[in-house]
């Protein structure tokens, strides 16, 4: 569209307030459950693999039904589908505030990751018919993706306060309002489009397209656990294998979920790539930052996620103010500085170990993030924009869909790749006093050396300490120096693009 199409009205920019709510509650449910997971799990007697399962299993849903979700929006209506995804959310909410089984809430949680698919393509698809302005789309996508940085940041800080001063439950019951007020202004504020001759939804396009992302998604996340063990090979084996089948189907159809020929204009397939390739770098990171706090420095959960919330409040200043700039520079240009400003941010974070860690975490990622934020703000503009209108919802389902791919590879090959670091850089034979099976146990990560150190006596129990919290700063130094490089190397490709 032309930066010069009809401006948006003031209801569309009340619309857009009132779709960043599911946006940031979408976000809050990824992180809300790190903090109330201890007090729900011994209220309910959850196993071990329980637990893993009741944080995980709204990520692979929310992934898992992207693709799906976003198909059906343009076939029913955007609006229609935000609005049964807010009821649905609201109600299984509920239902998990009142569990009595750890089963239970598993199976319920997992049906939010499917209320949550509804929820993300949609308000994003509903942008690209609201706003027809070029320049002001960008604005209001940047106003979206900061919805999810505050839901990122107010998660783990409000689970938190709910966990300390109310009942477990009420980090279910927190959304509720939220999406009761989206089911009572959606229908008068927000307009309803669809794709005018959709077809009908391929079920067996359903099936492959979730089994696809599940397997691949788990076989990642469980990839950076085990290393090359069998059970994640297999699963992504699978889920490539999936995937073709599927991509191939595709080809077939009159009317696919997945419009191949998208990927043939060159603005959206490096859009997704730009997009994808951001999210690498950024989970990557992030999970060996959380560990770092938390291990290395000791801190509460809570703690940690006051010390990372800078970070997630300069990505919502940066997606907003993002969108200003571009008006006296090309975006491209902005995106070419953001991410040299990012490599100085990883740069930053290659320093820690010191005397003054808070203070170097605090600086790097808030540097980085004010260095990411034009990226995912601008290629999530180009990847709407590209698409027509009728396939909107299809185009936002793969934009969020490439997020949680890009998202779970940084976890599995920086992850693996610094869970190799340490176990090079973890001494043994350094360790005299400290028993055999002890080292053996701790050599395979720095939460399995602190869990087998409380159970020694001093002075062993210090130097098994000491030496792996070492290992670990040394490989979350080496993938601050791996992801710098990488982001400078995508600075000098968007660069020669410019």
């Amino acid at each position: 569209m032309s930066s010069i199409a009809a401006k948006a009205t003031r209801r569309e920019w009340i619309g857009l307030a009132v779709i960043t709510l599911p946006c940031l509650l979408y976000s809050m449910d990824l992180t809300i459950m790190t903090l109330a997971l201890p007090t729900i799990s011994a209220a309910l007697y959850a196993t071990n693999a329980q637990m893993l399962w009741m944080v995980d299993i709204y990520g692979f849903m929310v992934a898992g039904s992207l693709i799906t979700m976003g198909t059906i929006g343009d076939r029913i209506g955007r609006r229609r589908l935000l609005l049964i995804g807010a009821a649905a959310f609201g109600i299984i909410s509920v239902l998990a505030a009142l569990v009595k089984s750890a089963g239970a809430l598993i199976l319920l949680r997992a049906l939010l990751g499917v209320a949550g698919a509804a929820l993300a393509p949609s308000t994003l698809s509903l942008i690209r018919n609201m706003f027809h302005n070029k320049n002001e789309r960008t604005t209001a996508v940047g106003i979206w993706m900061a919805s999810f940085s505050a839901g990122a940041v107010i998660g783990p800080l409000l689970g938190g306060i709910l966990i300390t001063h109310f009942h477990w439950s009420s980090v279910f019951l927190i959304s509720v309002p939220a999406m009761l007020l989206l089911l009572a202004l959606g229908p008068w504020l927000l307009p309803e489009y669809r794709d005018p001759a959709p077809g009908r939804v391929d079920l067996c396009s359903v099936l492959l397209s979730l089994g696809a992302v599940l397997a691949v998604v788990y076989g990642m996340k469980e990839g950076a656990v085990q290393g090359l063990s069998w059970s994640p090979v297999l699963s992504l084996v699978v889920g490539v294998a999936l995937a073709g089948v599927f991509l191939h189907r595709q080809t077939r159809l009159a009317y696919p979920m997945v419009d191949l020929q998208l990927f043939s204009r060159s603005g959206f397939s490096a859009a997704m790539l730009s997009y994808a390739f951001g999210f690498f770098v950024l989970f990557g990171l992030s999970i060996l930052l959380t560990q770092y706090l938390q291990l290395v420095l000791d801190l509460s959960p809570f703690k940690a996620a006051c010390w990372l919330a800078p970070w997630g409040g300069a990505f919502m200043i940066g997606s907003i103010t993002a969108p200003r700039i571009a008006r006296y520079w090309h975006p491209r240009l902005i995106t070419t500085c953001g991410l040299l400003l990012s490599a100085l941010g990883f740069a930053l974070l290659t320093q820690v170990g010191g005397s003054s860690d808070k203070e170097v975490i605090i600086t790097g990622t808030v540097i980085l993030a004010l260095g990411l934020a034009p990226l995912f703000t601008f290629s999530v503009e180009l990847i709407i924009a590209q698409a027509p209108s009728e396939r909107a919802g299809a185009a936002a389902a793969l934009s969020e869909t490439g997020s949680e791919l890009g998202g779970a590879l940084g976890i599995a090959l920086l992850g693996s790749l610094a869970s190799l670091i340490y176990r090079m850089e973890f001494s043994p034979e350094s360790l005299p006093g400290v028993p055999e099976g002890a080292l053996a146990y701790a050599n395979d990560s720095l939460s399995a050396a602190i869990a087998i150190a409380d159970e020694l006596l001093e002075p062993a129990r210090i130097k098994l300490l000491a030496a792996s919290r070492y290992a670990f700063t040394v490989s979350m130094q080496f993938i601050a120096i791996m992801s710098m490089l990488i982001v400078l190397a995508a600075a000098m490709i968007s660069c020669r693009t410019s």
